[in-house]
């Protein structure tokens, strides 16, 4: 099943990410069904199936299906787009020819799908430790950080933009120390330092720089002791 499932996937890249032009994209949103390039869209995925899948009789109802259900796909995202659920729809759209690769690869494979790994002691474990570096994380430091308030602190900002860097940051800090990288969080931090560099060297007072090194040691330390309680529990599961 991985073998094929790779090549259903190595033809999707190519069809929808590498072998398709933004001036093809911008005319699918602009004419739909009425786009030319949305049938050139759907031949090129059709072509790369065939191509990478050696012309095998064996796979033409399943490479039928994933053309088909792609045609549907796209033209479905092209009817319901706007500017406001472009990038979900995006996302959502990529999951739905994910599952119809993964579907039609299961088809093919004497594969017995088991649903008991979901519940293994490692896979909860793991769960929980993404949970508490994003969700948890967040919402602790809002509550920490929320007894100092800066004055206009949002105005030059992406919005949430603070939020989404402390979540990746933890992730990151948690990948390293998972793989034994330590190097890697003062490489993180010392790239955090320089970009921050400017908004610090503008500042009128030490608030600013007060607010963020609070924040970042909250984060990493979080984002430390989250890696390292994982580490140590998953070491002593049977």
């Amino acid at each position: 099943m991985l073998v094929l499932t790779l090549k259903l996937l190595l033809a999707h890249i190519l069809g929808d990410f590498v072998l398709q032009p933004n001036s093809w994209i911008k005319d699918k949103q602009k004419k739909k069904q009425k786009s030319i390039y949305l049938y050139w869209h759907t031949l090129i995925h059709l072509v790369a199936l065939v191509l990478i899948l050696e012309f095998n009789a064996t796979y033409f109802l399943g490479i039928g299906a994933i053309v088909t259900t792609h045609y549907i796909i796209d033209l479905a995202k092209l009817k319901l787009q706007n500017k406001k659920n472009a990038r979900v729809l995006f996302f959502l759209d990529q999951a739905l020819h994910l599952i119809v690769l993964l579907v039609v690869a299961y088809c093919y494979t004497d594969v017995t799908f088991n649903m008991s790994y979901l519940t293994a002691p490692g896979v909860i474990l793991f769960l929980i430790a993404i949970f508490l570096l994003t969700n948890v994380s967040a919402i602790l430091m809002k509550v920490i950080i929320s007894r100092w308030k800066l004055e206009n602190d949002t105005k030059k900002s992406l919005k949430n933009a603070g939020a989404y860097i402390g979540v990746l940051e933890r992730l990151f800090i948690f990948i390293f120390i998972v793989l034994g990288q330590w190097s890697g969080i003062g490489f993180l931090l010392t790239a955090k330092s320089v970009f921050r560099f400017g908004d610090l060297s503008k500042a009128n007072d030490r608030k600013l720089t007060e607010y963020i090194l609070i924040g970042t040691l909250i984060s990493f330390g979080l984002a430390i002791l989250i890696a390292l309680g994982y580490t140590y529990i998953l070491e002593q599961l049977p």
